[in-house]
């Protein structure tokens, strides 16, 4: 992160680098969150991943692990910028009210949350229209088509359905990436070379993607089931509905997707911040001396 380096880049630079890391990360994931969401908001036969993945190919090609793409690649750069560039706002924050000279395990758990609820607000409306169009019934066409039409016959305040579940969710996974990605790197030794610093980045993050969706993926799961409308008005606010899942469904109900969430997340995490980082210093070699 820009902290490590000789150089603090200033908030713009940072908020690009986080940008084009996140749109080249969604371009390569994508797919796997479409199975992701199918799972989630499916039926309980239709749980396993091989099941989703023969449905998508059989009702529409393989186009369809695209389908509404246009959602989350219009709202991938300020997601992503929000979460590397408030992140390190969030650090410089947090230093100054803790009196640390620098960032201790416990400020980037908390720097991390801030900026997960930061970013949940302009997430919720953008991940509202993805889990209309991945729906296997849906009526839209396209991004343009799903709004229009939402806001024509539901009002402007429908796209915030889930916005609670969506800010417990990047709160909750972005405590524990950044708190586990600071705890590995701290653990990790020094390369010395550039491509084994690279790799300490890529393995700290993937372990702190995997890891921390086991903490959030609950809210997942309820934040597809009220965007997808398949379950009405069933599911209102987060904690309630995760309680009525367990009861209703099981414990594992609550982690349905885990699979092609871990195969997403890992490697995503790993890339995500290296990515960034990477980004981060072809910006800075930019900078005028």
């Amino acid at each position: 992160m820009a902290k490590n380096g000789p150089v603090r880049l200033p908030f713009g630079f940072q908020f690009a680098a986080g940008a084009m890391a996140g749109v080249s990360e969604i371009c390569l994931m994508y797919p796997v969150d479409v199975i992701k969401t199918r799972m989630q908001i499916s039926t309980s036969q239709h749980r396993q991943i091989a099941v989703v993945f023969k449905k998508i190919v059989t009702t529409g090609g393989y186009r369809n692990f695209y389908r509404g793409i246009s959602s989350p690649l219009l709202m991938e750069a300020p997601k992503r910028a929000i979460k590397f560039a408030y992140n390190d706002k969030f650090q410089n924050m947090y230093r100054a009210l803790l009196n640390e000279d620098s960032t201790t395990q416990i400020i980037a758990i908390l720097a991390g949350a801030s900026a997960g609820a930061a970013e949940s607000i302009v997430v919720t409306p953008f991940e509202y229209v993805k889990i209309a169009l991945q729906s296997p019934s849906t009526p839209y066409t396209s991004f343009v088509h799903c709004v229009r039409h939402v806001i024509r016959t539901q009002g402007v305040r429908s796209l915030l359905i889930g916005i609670e579940p969506t800010m417990w969710r990047h709160t909750v996974w972005n405590a524990g990436y950044f708190g586990i990605l600071h705890q590995i790197r701290s653990l990790l030794p020094s390369s010395g070379t550039r491509s084994g610093e690279t790799f300490n980045y890529f393995l700290a993050g993937s372990i702190g993607g995997c890891l921390s969706c086991f903490l959030s993926l609950p809210f997942d799961v309820v934040k597809s089931r009220m965007q997808s409308g398949v379950h009405g008005a069933k599911y209102r606010w987060a904690w309630p509905s995760i309680l009525r899942i367990r009861s209703e469904e099981g414990f594992r109900s609550l982690y349905r997707g885990i699979v092609p969430v871990l195969c997403r997340m890992g490697p995503s995490g790993g890339f995500l911040i290296v990515a960034f980082s990477t980004f981060e210093s072809i910006l800075g070699s930019l900078m005028p001396l």
